[in-house]
């Protein structure tokens, strides 16, 4: 039986439980269904039935040892991969400008961390990805390492290579793929960690449909991340939220999900083709990271805003950044298409 199945059956249920609007009292009518599905009793971190074989049936579709379902982000994969993989003082190699989540994860398991800087892209306005992997972990020793791959823009590690590496030397890798939540379901897609990674952690709110924040902890070693999850995570987790995690996997893995994915990709590509002036840059091709000679990065942002009402995700002072997911209509890729052409040919 399926998480959804379960709550369809709990909805028909005269419920004297917690939570206590079983599932009638709504403060807002619209979220009455949302309501109805919210029920208790059911510990994410040590999965019974359905949740459990949800978790396993995810992990095959991944190629992984154990996927976990995440209620709380990405964030909380991150520490919950510290925890497992770091003893107090051992070292954690981390990147100086990466999301405060790692640098947290790294506190929490009582780490000594240790920062690594990444090559500035001057013209882009970007970070470029990590290329001394070797040096760092014979200079500083540590019992684990975090990447982040792809970049917020849409820079992507050879994370494979980067693993060789790190099993060299006995390094856990653990890979913030917050960003590359579709990747494992295209060819056309930088490749995925999963399979290399010892833990990778994936936010499918970010571009793969999921509502915030439903994630992914994948574990591909031979640690136990569960106990870590259980000290950091609500006993108490949400179960339309755990549904839609595993309804968004399914559909990712269905042929109309792959699918979806790649008409997006190519309306993308064909946009991209459309225009002269405008350079992009970056290997996601989901990520839209432009700029254009004569204005700046917020000159540009501004002007998209300013005339077609389209506001991007990211901007610097050289490029601006437009993120796309499964959300994004090839209508919506239309209307920046015709924005793009006229900001192509205006100077």
């Amino acid at each position: 039986m399926s998480l959804i199945s379960i709550l369809k059956k709990k909805n028909k249920k005269l419920l004297f439980t917690t939570p206590s609007h079983s599932g009638k009292l709504c403060i807002y009518h619209k979220f009455y269904q949302w309501y109805r599905s919210d029920i208790s009793e059911v510990d994410a971190y040590n999965p019974q039935e359905a949740l459990e074989n949800a978790e396993k049936k995810a992990a095959g579709i991944y190629g992984v040892k154990h996927t976990h379902f995440l209620t709380n982000g990405s964030t909380s994969g991150i520490i919950a991969a510290v925890l497992t993989c770091c003893n107090p003082g051992e070292k954690l190699l981390i990147w100086e400008k990466a999301h405060p989540s790692h640098e947290n994860a790294g506190k929490l398991a009582g780490a000594q961390i240790i920062k690594y800087s990444l090559l500035y892209n001057k013209a882009w306005g970007i970070y470029e990805t990590i290329n001394n992997t070797e040096e760092l972990i014979q200079k500083h020793s540590p019992k684990a390492m975090i990447i982040t791959s792809p970049s917020y823009e849409g820079i992507a590690s050879d994370v494979q290579k980067i693993s060789k590496i790190c099993k060299k030397y006995g390094v856990f890798l653990i890979t913030d793929e917050a960003h590359g939540a579709l990747y494992p379901f295209s060819d056309n897609l930088p490749q995925s960690a999963v399979k290399y990674a010892d833990f990778t952690i994936q936010s499918l709110h970010k571009t793969a449909g999921g509502i915030n924040p439903t994630a992914l902890l994948h574990n591909n070693c031979n640690l136990d991340a569960a106990k870590s999850l259980r000290l950091i995570n609500t006993t108490s987790p949400s179960y339309p939220m755990l549904a839609t995690i595993e309804a968004n996997i399914n559909y990712l893995n269905s042929s109309k999900g792959r699918k979806h994915i790649e008409e997006l990709i190519s309306s993308i590509t064909s946009l991209k083709n459309s225009l002269k002036n405008i350079e992009f840059y970056g290997d996601d091709v989901t990520k839209i990271l432009i700029k254009r000679n004569g204005l700046s990065g917020f000159e540009l942002s501004k002007k998209l805003f300013e005339k077609f009402s389209i506001e991007d995700e990211k901007t610097n002072e050289v490029s601006t950044m437009l993120l796309t997911g499964l959300g994004t209509s090839k209508e919506k890729l239309l209307k920046l298409q015709y924005a793009l052409q006229k900001l192509d040919k205006a100077i």
